[in-house]
């Protein structure tokens, strides 16, 4: 089953523990630094192949050494990159952080090139005949914002697809322009922040409920340690997370959409997607980096039993 992931694709530099950034020039000795493929698109689709799909993605990247690297690490883990652009002069949007011992994550951040994907940039036969799409970022890839990319999507939909979206910023200008994608998905997936931001709610529920009148079939709103929350037309329903040495937050909230996507395509229901997606945020919780942790989706639903 082929699954593509549509937007933001971004190199982490991760750096663990860092409880202090040090004056002047002075060294600190940490444990452990990584690179690694992340961002909502291209961190979610190395997550879906470990855990058992086809997966292609789609955004922009810049023409740099950065951009090189985003490549060959995709490859390497099994995403099918040929429908990736690359952009002459620019910079593939990439992230600094210094992970607290706690497994906060404060980030240095350029976004590059994923601010100039449009529509023009993707390949709307094969979105067509995907079986899951997955997109990463809509609040930050403005140029999707398009008519013609929302009668794809509903088109994709009409023909069987699952389309489920993630965010990535905490600004609700960006946030609030990303609320015309919801009636053409069929779940959004925000965290906590973004969902009281998108809407102005007081409370997370009146938040879910509001994005829901907007027209998707539901909304998941990861509470961090909190577990999350699924709001349906059905009603409304708390999933703890799971018990875990926490190491790193970075990509758990693609880990989920990863494991909430994956269990749809295994006809799952919505509260089953929902604990699949919290096992996978908790495998890639104990390691460095978007996708630490995660192995294969038999080791990830051993969480559950």
């Amino acid at each position: 089953m082929t699954v593509v992931t549509v937007g933001v694709h971004i190199v982490d530099i991760l750096a663990r523990p860092v409880d202090h950034i040090p004056q002047g020039q002075d060294t600190v000795l940490v444990d452990q630094i990584r690179l690694t493929a992340a961002g909502a698109a291209a961190g979610t689709a190395v997550d879906l192949v470990k855990l058992g799909n086809d997966v292609v993605t789609m955004g922009a990247i810049g023409d740099d050494e950065l951009g090189d690297f985003l490549l060959m690490i995709l490859a390497k883990r099994g995403v099918d990159t040929s429908r990736l652009v690359r952009r002459t002069g620019e910079q593939t949007a990439a992230s600094i952080l210094p992970i607290r011992p706690d497994g906060g994550r404060p980030s240095f951040h350029v976004p590059g090139a994923n601010l100039s994907v449009t529509y023009a940039d993707l390949d709307p036969d094969l979105l067509r005949t995907a079986r899951g799409i997955h997109l990463g970022g809509m609040d930050v890839t403005f140029g999707l914002g398009d008519p013609a990319f929302f009668a794809l999507l509903d088109e994709a939909r009409s023909s069987g697809a699952i389309v489920t979206m993630d965010l990535l910023s905490e600004m609700p200008d960006l946030l609030g322009m990303a609320r015309a994608f919801l009636p053409h998905v069929d779940y959004v997936l925000p965290n906590e922040s973004q969902a009281l931001h998108m809407t102005g709610a007081a409370d997370v529920e009146t938040a879910a409920r509001t994005l829901l009148a907007d027209g998707p079939r539901g909304v998941v709103v990861t509470l961090g340690a909190a577990g999350s929350m699924l709001v349906t037309a059905a009603g409304t329903e708390h999933v703890p997370a799971l018990k875990t040495d926490v190491s790193d937050t970075t990509g758990c909230g693609d880990a989920y959409c990863a494991g909430f996507l994956t269990a749809l395509l295994h006809d799952q229901d919505v509260p089953a997607a929902a604990r699949w997606g919290t096992a996978a945020a908790a495998r890639v919780a104990t390691g460095l980096g978007s996708d630490a942790g995660l192995t294969d989706l038999p080791s990830t639903l051993s969480l559950l039993a």
